[in-house]
């Protein structure tokens, strides 16, 4: 059972987690708009940084190995675009043509089928024309698709915080970049190699943390934003329950480690292309996709559970605690004062009835025979 701030709250039942009007129309994701600009500008900023990348540096191996190193944050911003896109031309499909969940699970692999054929022919067209070039195309391509197909669901709030939450992830490692090379001194690295990688798993470990935790909040303050704005358009919306703010909360986990499952399927040949160059590139591939499947597993649960903490502190009693609880005069009971024999008497005396039927009553229980002649 789930109370909102200053709201009563409703029983339980088995209607689903999601916001819904009284009349049973799904309300929509606020700001999806903006979402999708902005994660499509992302994406535009990993492509470039990618070709930069590649470009800057000699043809052959090192373009290799360069693209091996950059292709898991394009496919991360791939993923998140068709989301974000997805979840923006579904917003737009339920105000034209209604709720239907197929028609927006329909409309929602077509955005993301656009974004990522846009991103594929970008990279082919701006990219050299080398091996390389069409599977990071392609895999692009596919994990645009599979993002839209996730924004697909019926619970577009839900989608649309876990959109917010990745993207803040997503910039908030790359800034976090800036920074690994202070904590690298201040974790005790030295002039050893295993100095040096106890301080790369603590600053992994800080890098994951603060991410989870970024994540759930992110995720928690979306929720609570579209659950605001849906009560002021109609009072009577029904709230979301705690499993969409725990989903809201794991979701960009389970969008970094669905990212990396993507790299390891559709770029495996790249991967394998930059762990053959050299024996260090391959202890360079595999310590780097353990590192990302960690840092994964590290936002799921952190941002799970940050998200379900501060939703659990916006609840209030239930109503049986609340009708159980009392209140008013009838909480506190009235204390009645002992008598207290006044001054100069001795307490051991007892007052001499004056109502004659008293004086009966006592007489009578004195002595049983005087009450009944027969006796």
């Amino acid at each position: 059972m789930t109370k909102q701030p200053g709201r009563a709250p409703t029983a339980e039942s088995d209607q689903p987690a999601v916001d819904a009007t009284p009349d049973g129309r799904l309300a929509p994701a606020p700001g999806a708009a903006v979402l999708a600009l902005v994660a499509l500008g992302w994406l535009a900023a990993m492509l470039w940084s990618t070709r930069e990348a590649i470009t800057s540096s000699a043809a052959g191996i090192t373009a290799i190995s360069l693209s091996a190193f950059a292709l898991p944050g394009v496919i991360s911003a791939a993923l998140v675009a068709g989301a974000a896109t997805a979840l923006a031309f579904g917003n737009l499909l339920s105000r034209r043509y209604g709720d239907s969940i197929t028609l927006r699970f329909v409309g929602a692999i077509g955005a993301g089928m656009v974004v990522g054929l846009a991103a594929a022919l970008a990279i082919n067209l701006t990219y050299f024309d080398t091996s390389t070039t069409n599977v990071i195309a392609g895999t692009t391509a596919a994990a645009a698709i599979i993002g839209g197909a996730v924004a697909g669901a019926r619970t577009a709030p839900a989608v649309g915080a876990v959109v917010t939450a990745a993207l803040g992830t997503l910039i908030f490692v790359v800034a976090f970049s800036r920074a690994r090379d202070p904590l690298f001194n201040l974790f005790g690295a030295g002039d050893t190699q295993q100095s040096l990688v106890d301080a790369a798993k603590w600053v992994s470990r800080t890098e994951s943390l603060l991410a989870g935790l970024l994540a759930g909040l992110l995720a928690f303050g979306y929720l609570t934003w579209a659950r605001r704005r849906a009560l002021r358009r109609d009072p009577d919306t029904a709230a979301l329950r705690w499993p969409a703010y725990l989903l809201a909360g794991a979701g960009p986990g389970l969008l970094l480690l669905l990212a990396e499952a993507i790299i390891r399927i559709g770029g495996r040949s790249l991967l394998d292309l930059a762990s053959a160059l050299s024996e260090a590139d391959a202890v360079a591939q595999t310590s780097l996709g353990t590192s990302r499947v960690d840092n994964g597993i590290w936002v799921l649960f952190v941002g799970a559970l940050t998200a379900l903490i501060a939703f659990g502190r916006t609840l209030g009693p239930t109503p049986d605690d609340e009708l159980d609880a009392p209140t008013g005069p009838a909480a506190t009971p009235a204390v009645t004062p002992a008598a207290t024999p006044a001054a100069g008497t001795d307490p051991t005396d007892r007052a001499e009835p004056t109502d004659p039927d008293e004086v009966g009553a006592d007489s009578a229980d004195a002595d049983p025979a005087r009450v009944d002649p027969a006796r």
